[in-house]
């Protein structure tokens, strides 16, 4: 009976194995799937987010729906935690990241990126009540950031520029930029560091652009780009042919209009 019992939990423990590796197989390309899972912090306007009805839209949703297109591959767009989206990559529960996902050295050690395919700026959102209008009118201030975000990167590599100069020498973080923005407009914090794309599109949208200073950083330009599995160059691969293709035939640019009023076309 003892024999006839540890049999039958190995055979289970070799089926549960099995069945987690079919969920989570990252040995096959994305690129030979008929369909992908695009990882995405859906608050994240105007590049991915929730509208009034609950559908995900945005310009890289537009995007990487046009690019998948070309090659009949489905999409699937799954919210996530942004802090955890190169674990998530890494385990298999998406494909790729694409969300306004800058280029950085400590991100290129954990993914594969593609071309770039837009360029994106950090900037400094004060109330112009609070009489900030410089970084240098944050020292001893409040600052807030999105967890896991490029902003923030930045802010503790580059420590001079501002992380040395607000309160506690950090900044209060916010798992997504709606919270923070709550935050900002109710004086809980005295700036917020941001995304431009995402500043400007959502001030404009609430009709709020009077009432915020956005504040040009000295901060370098970033890159925007897809990330994929390290191992995965075929996926990169056919999404810098299908970004090259819809530049060439002008997709891309309508889908820039839509979105920014404006072709974003990287030079």
């Amino acid at each position: 009976m003892k024999k006839l019992l540890l049999t039958g939990i190995a055979a289970a423990s070799v089926f549960l194995l099995g069945a987690c590796g079919s969920n989570n197989d990252t040995t096959t390309s994305a690129a030979d799937k008929e369909e992908v899972i695009v990882g995405l912090d859906d608050t994240f306007v105007p590049m991915g987010f929730k509208d009034d009805q609950g559908n995900i839209v945005g310009f890289d949703v537009d995007l990487a729906t046009a690019i998948l297109d070309l090659t009949g591959t489905k999409v699937k767009f799954q919210p996530i935690d942004w802090s955890m989206k190169e674990t998530e990559l890494s385990n298999g529960t998406i494909d790729m990241i694409w969300n306004g996902y800058t280029k950085t050295a400590a991100r290129e050690e954990k993914v594969l990126f593609t071309d770039t395919y837009m360029e994106n700026k950090q900037v400094l959102v004060t109330a112009k009540a609070s009489g900030i209008t410089s970084f240098d009118d944050m020292e001893g201030k409040v600052l807030g950031a999105q967890e896991g975000s490029s902003g923030y990167e930045t802010f503790n590599n580059q420590p001079e520029v501002l992380k040395d100069l607000v309160d506690g020498n950090d900044a209060t973080l916010y798992a997504s930029f709606n919270e923070a923005f709550i935050d900002l407009e109710n004086g809980r914090i005295d700036g917020l560091l941001i995304d431009r794309v995402y500043a400007e599109y959502y001030l404009t949208q609430t009709g709020k652009t009077d009432d915020f200073n956005e504040i040009e950083s000295p901060f370098e330009a970033e890159d925007f780009a897809v990330g994929v599995r390290k191992d995965d160059q075929a996926m990169a691969d056919k999404i810098n042919d299908g970004l090259k293709e819809l530049q060439d035939n002008g997709t891309f640019a309508e889908i820039s209009e839509k979105w920014f009023g404006e072709d974003v076309t990287p030079n």
